[in-house]
C-alpha cells in the first residue's frame, strides 16, 4: 500500500481571495481552528454563503411540500422516469455542503417529509416518483420505501442530526440489512442471468452510496459495529463487476444508480480518477470511516491529487481548462461549490478546499498559509 502523508498545507489566504462564498465559509467553519475569526466575520461569511447564487438557485426550486423536483432520488431531470429536476435528497445534501445552517426554514420544510419517510408512514404520497408505477406492484412499494429511507437518513445525518433516535434507528436497521447481505452467499454472486440480461438477485441488499455515506457520518455507530464496518470497507475495496445489470422489481425494471457491488472508483495508471468529483466524495467517506488505507485505488488517486499541488497547497494540475464534472452525477451535490469557472483560480478552488477538508478529517497536521 502506498504511504500517505501526515501533514498538509492549507492555502487559507488564497482561498479567501479566490474561493466562492460557500468555499470561504466552509473553510472557516470546517477547517480552521475555532476562534480563527471574529463573531462578525463568522456571521458575514455565513450570510454570504446563504445568499450566494449557488444557494439561492436551490432555495428557489423547493416546493411548499418541502420537496424538490417532485421526486426523492433523482440526480437530474429525466423524462423517462418523470423527474423534472434534481431530487430532494441531492438538493438537501447540496444545501448542507453549501454551508446553509440546519436551523434555516428550508430544512424545516424538508425535514417533515424526510422524517415521515423514516417513520414508515404508508401514505401513497410518500412514493413520490414511484407513485404511479407502484400501483399494483407491492414489491416496488417496498423497494422504493427502503431506498427513500436510506436517502432520508443519509441527508439528515449529514445535516448533523446523528443523535436523533429516528436517524439512529434507521441507520442501525440499514446497517443490519447490509451486514446480512455481506455475510451471505449472495454477496459473492449478486447477479443472475435472466433471458438476455443480468439482473440483481432479489435477495441482495447491497450497500449504496447513500447507506455508506450515512454510516460515515455516524462515529458512534461505527464504534458499536466495528466488525460490520470492517467487512463493509473490505467489500468496497473489491473490483466491481464489469457486467451491466438491472434491478427487476415485479413488472418494473430499474437501472441501478446508487447500488455498490464493489469499489466505485476507477483511475488510470498515473492515478487520475475517471470521475474526479466522485473520487473526492468517496475518499472523504472512506476517511470518515477510518478506512482509507483499505482502498488502494482511493489512496492512489489521493496521492496523485496531492502531487499536483503547488508549494502553498493550491491544486495546480496541467491544462485545467474547465471545472471537472462527474459522469455519474453521484457527487453533484457537493462538487463544485463554485459556479464560475472562467478563471484558472476558480477552477482550482473546489479541489484545493476538498483536499484540505480530507486532510483535516484524516487528522493530519495542518499548516495554514
Amino acid at each position: 500500500m502506498l504511504e500517505l502523508p501526515t501533514s498538509h498545507r492549507v492555502p487559507v489566504s488564497w482561498l479567501r481571495i479566490h474561493g466562492s462564498g460557500p468555499l470561504k465559509w466552509r473553510t472557516l467553519k470546517d477547517i480552521l481552528p475555532a476562534g480563527s475569526a471574529s463573531p462578525d466575520e463568522y456571521a458575514t461569511l455565513q450570510t454570504d454563503a446563504v445568499q450566494s447564487k449557488q444557494t439561492q438557485q436551490v432555495l428557489r426550486k423547493q416546493r411548499k411540500s418541502g420537496l424538490w423536483g417532485e421526486n426523492v432520488l433523482g440526480l437530474a431531470a429525466n423524462k423517462t422516469l418523470g423527474y423534472k429536476d434534481i431530487g430532494t435528497i441531492a438538493q438537501y445534501r447540496r444545501l448542507t455542503e453549501l454551508g446553509v445552517p440546519h436551523e434555516d426554514r428550508v430544512f424545516r420544510l424538508a425535514d417533515r417529509f424526510l422524517f415521515r419517510l423514516l417513520s414508515r408512514d404508508d401514505s401513497p404520497d410518500l412514493l413520490a416518483e414511484y407513485k404511479s408505477a407502484a400501483k399494483g406492484n407491492p414489491e416496488l412499494v417496498i423497494w422504493a420505501r427502503d431506498q427513500f429511507r436510506e436517502g432520508a437518513a443519509a441527508a439528515l445525518a449529514q445535516a448533523g442530526m446523528i443523535e436523533d433516535p429516528r436517524v439512529r434507528g434507521a441507520a442501525h436497521r440499514i446497517a443490519s440489512r447490509v451486514s446480512h447481505f455481506l455475510r451471505s452467499e449472495v454477496a459473492e454472486r449478486p447477479l443472475l442471468r435472466r433471458a438476455s440480461r443480468n439482473v440483481l438477485d432479489p435477495e441482495a441488499y447491497p450497500p449504496t452510496t447513500l447507506s455508506v455515506a450515512l454510516i460515515a457520518c455516524m462515529p458512534s455507530l461505527q464504534r458499536e459495529r466495528a466488525g460490520f464496518v470492517e467487512r463493509l470497507t473490505a467489500y468496497l475495496a473489491l473490483p466491481a463487476p464489469k457486467k451491466q445489470y438491472v434491478i427487476a422489481i415485479g413488472r418494473k425494471v430499474i437501472q441501478p444508480t446508487y447500488q455498490l457491488l464493489g469499489n466505485p472508483l476507477e483511475a488510470d495508471r498515473s492515478g487520475m480518477p475517471k470521475d474526479l468529483p466522485l473520487a473526492l466524495h468517496w475518499i472523504e467517506v472512506l476517511v470518515r470511516l477510518g478506512s482509507l488505507h483499505t482502498n488502494e485505488t482511493a489512496v492512489k488517486i489521493l496521492l496523485r491529487l496531492l502531487a499536483d499541488r503547488d508549494r502553498n497547497g493550491v491544486w495546480s494540475p496541467k491544462s485545467l481548462r474547465s471545472l471537472p464534472k462527474s459522469k455519474s452525477r453521484l457527487a453533484d451535490f457537493m462538487f463544485p461549490l463554485e459556479q464560475d469557472g472562467k478563471t484558472l483560480e476558480r477552477r482550482q478552488a473546489d479541489v484545493t478546499f476538498r483536499l484540505a477538508l480530507i486532510a483535516k478529517a484524516a487528522g493530519w497536521r495542518l499548516e495554514f498559509v
